[in-house]
């Protein structure tokens, strides 16, 4: 069933288990979902801009319960008697007038005197055999029903619906509030069951597969990094580019006001490819100025690897800067864009957009400092003051790249 074009709306089935029964509204009296906002447990209110309830019991139907035994009694089958009131209450096409080019069919039924309510359709005469002719109330029971205008089942149980139009929520989480407070204030009948359908199923759908999906991407890109790098600790690594995104992109989704659809986890998504390309980036100017230090040095000292790690880092900044100015000149736009389809792509590029900028500066930062500590085990000790005891952080390489950036580094006893 389709909701409409609200921007989120969410569905409420109610389910009737007794079949052949007519469908009743399935919410009674007082159950107070329309009252605007459904208070959560952690204190916080869920507001809603409509609720409208389908009124299953507003149509009025005609019954008749034929008298099986009388209408034995007279020689009159079922059909007899069921082609007789119809012809007296609904009429039959006895021929068709022609005017011109026009054709309309001639009806014959009984006046509006003879069928306008129960007592004088009780007296509608039902031809038997020969020239006999008895009144409708001696063969059945005719009586007026209250019942719905159009009967909705699905899964073989009769149906009713609730349409509710959330405002400034996430359909799943204005679910998960409403269901606690339906199970701790609604009371239904035996028989009865309460759905949610609309885009919450959709959602709900979509969320299963991205449950299969995101841990399939992680595995893919930690496999290709692993065959690249030959290494878990450089993978690891590189893996580390993704908490560094994820901050900015939690952070840009927050200031924006948007919820965690799916079109944010899209986002998210393509945002990991992205860390990868820029991690392995990263370390390969970081491998590539250790690798030359070591060329060029028998045994490593300390002052000289955080030499070449800011030397690697130095030459990071020029294609990082470009990485993250490219896409930033790309997706910046699409959060101004108006127009059909903007709405999903706004809450694509934002944590895009968010993810590049604080992923290309911890990157700069604290790459440096992690591929330092893993590589300083490798080094021979210091016997200098500057880097004995406990200078053997890794703050050591920020100092060093401060003095560099004067134009005096300092050397080292071996040297």
């Amino acid at each position: 069933v389709e909701v409409g074009q609200l921007h989120r709306s969410t569905l409420l089935r109610g389910e009737r288990g007794e079949r052949g029964a007519h469908p009743a509204a399935f919410l009674p009296p007082g159950h107070g979902l329309g009252r605007g906002r459904i208070g959560s447990r952690g204190g916080s209110e869920a507001r809603v801009r409509s609720v409208f309830s389908e009124r299953t019991g507003d149509g009025y139907f005609l019954d008749v319960t034929w008298d099986r035994k009388a209408l034995a009694t007279n020689g009159l089958s079922i059909e007899d008697a069921q082609n007789a009131l119809s012809t007296a209450v609904g009429g039959e096409n006895v021929s068709t007038t022609i005017e011109g080019r026009e054709r309309y069919p001639i009806n014959v039924r009984y006046k509006r005197d003879f069928r306008s309510d129960v007592e004088a359709l009780g007296k509608v005469l039902v031809t038997a055999s020969g020239d006999k002719q008895i009144p409708l109330s001696e063969l059945a029971t005719i009586r007026m029903l209250n019942g719905p205008a159009m009967i909705r089942n699905e899964d073989g149980l009769l149906t009713g619906y609730v349409f509710v139009d959330v405002a400034g929520q996430a359909p799943g989480d204005y679910v998960a509030q409403a269901r606690h407070e339906m199970e701790s204030k609604l009371h239904l009948p035996a028989g009865y069951t309460v759905l949610w359908s609309g885009q919450y199923e959709s959602a709900e759908r979509v969320r299963q597969r991205l449950m299969l999906v995101v841990p399939v991407t992680l595995a893919i890109i930690l496999f290709l990094l692993y065959t690249n790098t030959r290494s878990m600790v450089k993978t690891a690594i590189i893996t580390l580019a993704v908490p560094f995104s994820a901050v900015g992109a939690l952070w840009m989704v927050y200031l924006l006001g948007y919820n965690m659809s799916i079109a944010v986890w899209v986002g998210i998504i393509a945002l990991l490819g992205i860390d990868a390309e820029t991690g392995v980036f990263m370390l390969l100017y970081l491998d590539l100025a250790y690798e030359k230090a070591k060329r060029e040095h028998v045994r490593l000292t300390r002052t000289q690897l955080y030499e070449a790690i800011v030397e690697g880092a130095a030459k990071r900044l020029r294609p990082k800067f470009m990485t993250f100015a490219t896409m930033s000149v790309g997706l910046v736009p699409i959060l101004w864009s108006t127009g059909t389809g903007s709405e999903i792509m706004k809450r694509i590029a934002a944590p895009m957009v968010g993810g590049i900028v604080t992923s290309f500066l911890l990157e700069l930062l604290v790459y440096p400092a992690i591929y330092a500590f893993w590589r300083e085990r490798e080094v021979m000790p210091e016997p200098d003051s500057e880097f004995a005891g406990g200078a053997r952080s890794t703050t050591s390489y920020l100092e060093l790249g401060a003095i560099k950036n004067r134009g005096a580094v300092p050397v080292s006893s071996s040297e």
